[in-house]
C-alpha cells in the first residue's frame, strides 16, 4: 500500500531532539519514521484510553449484577481435578 507523505515543521527543545536522535540511531530509524511510529503509538493509546473510559461509564450506569452470571454458571462445563 502506497502512502502519501506530507513535509511539515516542528518544534523541539533541544534536549528532547538529542534523544530522539539518539532513540532513532538506537534503533536504526530516520528522525521521521520514529515520529511517525510515536505519534502512530500515541494514537493508539489515546484510542484505546477513550474505549476503556467508554466501557467504564457504562459500567457506571449499568453495574454487573451478581445474578448477571448466574446462567452461565449453570452451564459451564469445570474441568475435574
Amino acid at each position: 500500500m502506497l502512502h502519501s507523505m506530507e513535509t511539515i515543521q516542528v518544534v523541539l527543545e533541544g534536549e528532547l531532539l538529542r534523544a530522539a536522535d539518539q532513540a532513532a540511531r538506537r534503533l536504526k530509524l530516520n528522525r521521521s519514521a520514529l515520529v511517525r511510529q510515536a505519534l502512530r503509538a500515541h494514537l493508539a493509546a489515546m484510542r484505546r484510553g477513550q474505549r476503556e473510559s467508554a466501557d467504564r461509564d457504562g459500567y457506571e450506569r449499568r453495574p454487573d449484577q451478581a445474578s448477571d452470571g448466574a446462567v452461565w454458571e449453570k452451564v459451564a462445563a469445570w474441568p475435574e481435578e
